[in-house]
């Protein structure tokens, strides 16, 4: 009897993750139409003497354009430049909204052998930013790097905040260069979903990830009947 109750438990709780889901996209649609003013991105290009006839770019976005508080938020930091030119980015910095807390990290660049390729980081506390560093990372028209940054949100945010994050830094060869505190993005704040807050509790219980919804073991659906066979049967 025992088993079934918390078999049953755990059947609910997907149950509420996969309506919360469906949730998740009507409640960012709305904020989104409520608030043309609260940008997820930004761009900025530099294009003087110290670039040598070409122009660097620099791109800052955040994966969504409402996030619910206690959840996370990913960002994404491009560098890239146009025309002919190989400048090396060394260093990249990040500084996201006060408060956050780093999760995980990645940095994707051009290598010689496999061409581009994502690989984990641990980015290091920089002056209120966390960086990111290389002997170099090769930067072409083709082949800009990208710093991609997953925070927690704090919890303490009120419903319907806009959180505009910091800007960027870049350091490396000639041209590359660059501090853009302007170069932010925004979202607004909302409260869990019913789908986020069950999935949260999931987590927590080690079934499932509150990150990515998913886990190592596979997709929320395949966590949740795992776990009920695991407890009928045990």
């Amino acid at each position: 009897m025992f088993r079934n109750r918390r078999a049953a438990a755990i059947a609910t709780s997907g149950a509420m993750v996969l309506a919360g889901m469906g949730a998740i996209t009507a409640v960012e649609t709305g904020v989104a139409s409520a608030d043309a003013t609260c940008s997820i991105s930004s761009h900025a290009e530099k294009k003087d003497v110290s670039t040598l006839g070409i122009t660097m770019t620099y791109d800052k976005s955040v994966n969504l354009d409402s996030i619910g508080v206690g959840t996370t938020a990913t960002y994404k930091i491009v560098v890239g430049t146009t025309g002919i030119g190989n400048p090396y980015v060394n260093t990249i910095t990040d500084y996201p909204p006060a408060g956050f807390s780093v999760v995980s990290a990645s940095v994707t660049a051009y290598h010689l052998a496999g061409g581009q390729r994502t690989e984990d980081v641990t980015p290091e506390p920089n002056a209120g930013g966390f960086k990111v560093t290389s002997p170099g990372w090769f930067v072409n028209s083709g082949n800009p790097v990208t710093y991609t940054v997953t925070y927690r949100v704090p919890t303490n945010l009120s419903n319907g905040q806009q959180v505009t994050s910091g800007g960027i830094g870049v350091a490396g060869t000639v041209g590359v260069s660059n501090e853009l505190p302007n170069l932010t993005a925004c979202f607004t704040a909302r409260p869990n979903t019913v789908g986020e807050s069950a999935l949260g509790s999931l987590n927590n219980n080690g079934l499932g990830s509150a990150d990515g919804q998913t886990s190592s073991t596979g997709s929320i659906s395949d966590i949740i009947a795992n776990a009920i066979k695991k407890y009928i049967g045990s």
